[in-house]
Formats: C-alpha cells, sequence, structure tokens
C-alpha cells in the first residue's frame, strides 16, 4: 500500500509540473523603473516610459474652443460610425468632451463615461443634470479596471489619455473583456513622428509603439485612419 501511495504521489507531481499540461501561459506584464523624461513617472512599458496624468485642473484646456480646429472632433467622430444602438466607453473621459457629442449620436443606448478622478467625473454628473442627458453613465474606473461588464461595448474611446496609464497592460486586458466579439477600439494619440505637432514629446505615441502594446493584449491594428490635424485614429480588434 505505502509503495502505491509513494507511485501516486509521483505521477500527480509530474502531471503538475509537466510543461504541456494545464499550465498558466498569460505574460506577466513586465514594468521597469528608471529615470526618464521630466514628464514621465519613471516607470517603462515595452520600451515606452508612461507620462504624468493630467489632473482636473486641466479641465479649461480639454474644453478650449479652439479644440475643434486643431483636433477635428467632427472628422474623429465621424471616423467612428456610431450607430444609434452602440454602447460606447470614453475611457479617461476628462470633463465629458467626446461623452456629450457621442450620446446625441447613440441616443438609444449607453455612452459610458470612465475616469479615475472624482472632480472630472463631477463635471461630467453636473453638465449631465444641467442638459438631463438620460443615455450616459457615469463610472468610476480605478488603475487597472475599467469596471464595465464583459462583452457589453460595441465601441471604445481613449483620446490622448492611454499613454498616462500606470498600469496600461491591465487595463488593456480589462476593455478587450468589455468589448463585444466585433467590438472596436480607437485609440487617439498625438502622432510621435511628427515633431511639428506642438505636443511634449512624452504625451505623443508612433503608431508602431502602439502596435506592439495593443498585440501582446491580444488586439490588431484594422487600420489608421490618417485624417486628423495632429493625432492618430487607430482602430484595433480582438485578434
Amino acid at each position: 500500500m505505502k509503495k502505491i501511495a509513494q507511485i501516486l504521489f509521483l505521477l500527480l507531481f509530474s502531471i503538475s509540473w509537466h510543461p504541456g499540461i494545464a499550465q498558466n501561459k498569460t505574460p506577466i506584464p513586465h514594468y521597469t523603473y528608471k529615470k526618464g523624461d521630466p514628464n514621465g513617472i519613471g516607470k517603462w512599458y515595452m520600451g515606452r516610459e508612461i507620462a504624468y496624468v493630467m489632473g482636473y485642473q486641466g479641465i479649461q484646456w480639454l474644453d478650449r474652443p479652439e479644440r475643434e480646429v486643431e483636433e477635428n472632433t467632427t472628422t474623429l467622430l465621424r471616423n467612428m460610425a456610431i450607430e444609434p444602438e452602440d454602447n460606447i466607453a470614453d475611457i479617461g473621459a476628462g470633463s465629458g468632451y467626446h461623452v456629450f457629442k457621442m450620446a446625441k449620436l447613440s441616443r438609444s443606448e449607453l455612452v459610458f463615461a470612465v475616469d479615475i478622478q472624482e472632480e472630472m467625473l463631477e463635471e461630467i454628473k453636473s453638465c449631465k443634470e444641467r442638459d438631463q442627458i438620460k443615455n450616459v453613465r457615469i463610472i468610476k474606473g480605478s488603475e487597472k479596471n475599467i469596471n464595465i461588464a464583459e462583452n457589453s461595448l460595441d465601441k471604445v474611446l481613449m483620446v490622448d489619455v492611454y499613454h498616462e496609464f500606470n498600469f496600461p497592460a491591465e487595463m488593456l486586458s480589462s476593455i478587450k473583456k468589455a468589448l463585444r466579439a466585433d467590438g472596436k477600439l480607437f485609440l487617439i494619440e498625438y502622432r510621435a513622428e511628427d515633431d511639428k505637432v506642438p505636443i511634449k514629446t512624452l504625451h505623443k505615441m508612433t503608431e508602431a509603439q502602439a502596435i506592439v502594446e495593443l498585440k501582446a493584449a491580444g488586439m490588431k491594428l484594422e487600420r489608421n485612419i490618417d485624417n486628423l490635424p495632429w493625432q492618430h485614429c487607430m482602430v484595433f480588434v480582438k485578434n
């Protein structure tokens, strides 16, 4: 009996450690820390330093009158081809600049305004109540999770915010789970390839860097719509 028990133990041990059986193959996000750009937090992901988050004190800049001319938001929203039945999330919604424009286009469904700063969410709440907008839902996100149900979103918009995520790998995982099978992620970032774009280096991204990071999250670039003055309009889908 003792010999049989020993054989069973060895068998179980060999199964649990065999590289081809029931092993967790999910890659662990690898962050490194070193001194870099003054506008960065000293934390790096896949060769890119993460930028400081723009605080709620920048609300006036988000709502600046010249933003339409500089970024051509009208064209951006046209690129998204928003349908009335679309559920959409604006991740890093800030003051709600894009949220309320999208809410008018997706009248019958929800636009989720997600941010981690209470002050930003309060601003969105105030505007929502003032204008009696019914199809905007305010969500307090975290640094690792957008806090939206799995398989519930048709489109996700991120405007000039991804480069500030403290945990980009975890956030992309959360976003991917929330997207439906045919969902689309619209990643809008100032073009780092263009020195004429008047934005600090760490607050810009190249298409190549975005592809590398999104590929690691299991997403692929469907197309980069090149019709915005300063920004990439990169459309990613599940791989």
